[in-house]
């Protein structure tokens, strides 16, 4: 499984993302994504988004630091660090990250 992946445009300001967990429904995989910099960046997409699109390139691209993490996550962190709820991540049994 290629866990890697690197956003061609900044989610939040980051673009360095790990593939945690794939999610079968309804004959459709989704992926959940979590930035390597903040849990709290995590997003789910489609199969054909990660792989198709050309939004997405796998491993890590070696980036400047202003364009793999940019002003945009200093706002999002603003603003989110007056929310009070945080969303949590459940892995499942068979995601490379499961080690219970």
């Amino acid at each position: 499984m290629k866990v890697m992946w690197t956003s061609k445009k900044p989610i939040n300001g980051l673009r360095h993302f790990v593939l945690v967990n794939k999610i079968k429904e309804k004959n459709k995989i989704r992926n959940l994504m979590v930035s390597v910099v903040d849990i709290e960046i995590n997003l789910i997409i489609s199969n054909e988004e990660l792989i198709n699109s050309g939004n997405w390139t796998e491993g890590w691209l070696n980036l400047p630091k202003n364009e793999s993490i940019s002003k945009d996550y200093l706002v999002f962190k603003a603003f989110n660090n007056s929310k009070e709820e945080i969303n949590k991540i459940f892995i499942n049994k068979n995601s490379i990250f499961n080690i219970s």
